[in-house]
C-alpha cells in the first residue's frame, strides 16, 4: 500500500521542522518533561549505554571494552519511560527513551515525562533521533568542537515537540516495527549473500597461496598440522626473516607540541582491503619519532592487533601509495615487507588465507579484549614460493576474485541504500510527512524474532557493528 501525505496541514513555524498535520499539537519541551537527578547509592544497577544508533540500551549488550569505572556509585538514575540524553554528543543524536531502569554517567540528562500517557515511548525515541531535531539540538547547543559541544537542560526543554494523539502514536509504531522486519530480513538476506561470496573468495586464495598454481607439481610434508604439505620447492619461513613488524602505539589524541597528521584506524584496516589516499583518514598529532617510525609507504602491510575477538587479529590492508602524512594507528601492526624475499601484494594475500592466519587467532591472549605480541606476529610461519611465482599468484587472484568482489561491493551498496530508506522512512513518519493510519500491517514472518532480527522491538534493526565513535560516546562512564 502506497502511503500518502496527510489531508491539511499547518505552518509549524519552525523552518527545521516546517508544516504538521493540522490536528497535531506542538508545545516546548518544558510543558512535557522535567529534568530530574537521581543517583544511585548502590551503583550496582544495571549499567546502560546511550547510542546514536540505538538509544538506550544495557552496556553488557555492546563490545564496549573502554572506560569502565572502579565504582557506580552516584551515578545517575533513570527509569523505564524517561528520556536520557548524553549532553556532549547530542547533535550527534545520542539519546534515547530508556525501557528499563539503569544508570547512566552523571554528565547526561535524564528527563521524566510529566505525563505518562502523552508520549508512545518508541515514537518519542524515533521523533527526538530524526535529522530534522538533531539539527536543532546542533543549533542549540554550546561550546567548541572540537571539544564537544553540550546540548544543557534548558536548551533541550525550549525544543518545541511535535504530539500526534497518543493513538496515532502507537499506530506509527506499529507499522514502523512491521517496516523494521521486512527491512532487516531484506538486510539479512545481503548479508548471507556476502558470507557466501566471502568464503567463495576464501576458497580461491587457499587454493593459489597454500598450492600453487600447478596442480600436477609435486610436494613435500611440512610437518604442520595446519598444513601438511606445500610444492616442493617452495620454502616455510618465520615472517621475521622476510619483513619488519612494528606495533603502533599512535593514538587519536590530539596534543599540543606535536605534529599534526592523519591516522589510519582500526576500521579502515578491518574495512577495506587496500589503503590509499580515497580513505577519509582522521586528523591527530604525532612526535617526530612517531612519524619516523609509522608513516605509510606503498608497500606495507597493516593488520589488527587488537580486537573483540580473536578472529579478528591479523585482519590485514596493504597501502598501495607512499602517504606521507598518514600514519598508522594505533591497534594495528604494520609490517614492512623485505623486498628480495617477497612481494608485498603476496604477503597481503598470505595473511588473507584462512590456515595461516589461524596462527594469530590462537596466538592472541584475552578475555573482554584480544592482542598478539609482536614476537607471536614475527614467528608467524608463512609460505614462500619464488619471486616470480608469487607475482604470478597474485595476478590470478585479481584475476579469480573480481567479478566475487564487485558482487560484495554491490550487495554492500544495496544495504547502505536500504538503510538510508529506513532512515527516511521512520522520519517521514512520526514527523507527519506521511500517514500510516488505516494501513494493514503483515503479521511477523515465523522465525522473525528467534532469529534476532527484532529482540527489542522497533529500535532493533540491524545496525554495523559498535563504531570508535559509539565508544567514544560512553567515555565519561
Amino acid at each position: 500500500m502506497k502511503l500518502k501525505p496527510y489531508p491539511k496541514y499547518r505552518d509549524s513555524g519552525l523552518p527545521w521542522l516546517l508544516e504538521i498535520p493540522a490536528h497535531w499539537e506542538e508545545k516546548r519541551a518544558k510543558f512535557f518533561f522535567r529534568e530530574v537527578d537521581e543517583r544511585s547509592e548502590t551503583g550496582t544497577e544495571e549499567l546502560l549505554s546511550v547510542s546514536h544508533l540505538t538509544g538506550v540500551t544495557p552496556r553488557s549488550e555492546k563490545n564496549v571494552t573502554m572506560f569502565q569505572a572502579e565504582s557506580y556509585v552516584g551515578h545517575k538514575l533513570c527509569h523505564a519511560g524517561e528520556l536520557v540524553i548524553n549532553t556532549m554528543w547530542a547533535w550527534m543524536a545520542a539519546l534515547g527513551v530508556a525501557n528499563q531502569t539503569g544508570i547512566v554517567s552523571p554528565s547526561y540528562g535524564v528527563y521524566r515525562p510529566l505525563d505518562g500517557q502523552t508520549f508512545a515511548p518508541n515514537y518519542l525515541d524515533h521523533l527526538l533521533r530524526t535529522n530534522s531535531y538533531v539539527s536543532e539540538y546542533f543549533c542549540r547547543s554550546t561550546g567548541i568542537r572540537a571539544s564537544r559541544l553540550r546540548l544543557y537542560p534548558d536548551d533541550f526543554l525550549d525544543i518545541l515537540i511535535a504530539r500526534p494523539p497518543r493513538e496515532e502514536q502507537e499506530t506509527m509504531v506499529a507499522y514502523l516495527r512491521a517496516e523494521d522486519r521486512r527491512i532487516a530480513r531484506l538486510i539479512r538476506t545481503k548479508q548471507q549473500l556476502i558470507e557466501l561470496l566471502n568464503e567463495q573468495k576464501q576458497a580461491i586464495i587457499h587454493r593459489a597461496v597454500t598450492c600453487g598454481l600447478d596442480p600436477d607439481a609435486p610436494t613435500r610434508p611440512t610437518g604442520l598440522d595446519w598444513l601438511p604439505e606445500v610444492p616442493e620447492h617452495w620454502e616455510v619461513k618465520p615472517l621475521k626473516q622476510v619483513a619488519a613488524v612494528r606495533l603502533s602505539g599512535v593514538d587519536k589524541h590530539s596534543l599540543e607540541g606535536e605534529q599534526n597528521i592523519l591516522l589510519c584506524n582500526y576500521t579502515d584496516v578491518y574495512n577495506n582491503d587496500f589503503i590509499d589516499c580515497g580513505i577519509d583518514f582522521m586528523p591527530a598529532t604525532a612526535t617526530e619519532a612517531e612519524i619516523e617510525a609509522f608513516t605509510l609507504k606503498a608497500g606495507d602491510v597493516l593488520i589488527t592487533k587488537d580486537s573483540e575477538a580473536a578472529d579478528d587479529i591479523a585482519v590485514p590492508a596493504l597501502v598501495r601509495e607512499d602517504l606521507n602524512d598518514v600514519l598508522c594507528g594505533y591497534h594495528l601492526a604494520l609490517v614492512r615487507p623485505v623486498a628480495s624475499s617477497v612481494s608485498e601484494e603476496y604477503l597481503f594475500r598470505v595473511f588473507s588465507e584462512v590456515s595461516i592466519s589461524r596462527q594469530f587467532h590462537v596466538a592472541a591472549t584475552g578475555v573482554t579484549r584480544f592482542g598478539i605480541s609482536k614476537q607471536d606476529i614475527k614467528n608467524a610461519l608463512v609460505l614462500l614460493p619464488p619471486l616470480g611465482e608469487q607475482g604470478e599468484i597474485c595476478r590470478w587472484i585479481v584475476d579469480e576474485v573480481e567479478m566475487v568482489d564487485a558482487a560484495v561491493q554491490r550487495a554492500r551498496r544495496e544495504i547502505n541504500l536500504i538503510r538510508e530508506y529506513r532512515t527516511r522512512l521512520v522520519s517521514d513518519v512520526v514527523t507527519g510527512k506521511l500517514d500510516v493510519r488505516g494501513t494493514e500491517l503483515p503479521e511477523p514472518v515465523a522465525g522473525d524474532k528467534e532469529a534476532g532480527i527484532i529482540p527489542n522491538g522497533i529500535e532493533s534493526l540491524v545496525t554495523e557493528e559498535l563504531s570508535d565513535t559509539e565508544e567514544a560516546f560512553n567515555a565519561d562512564l
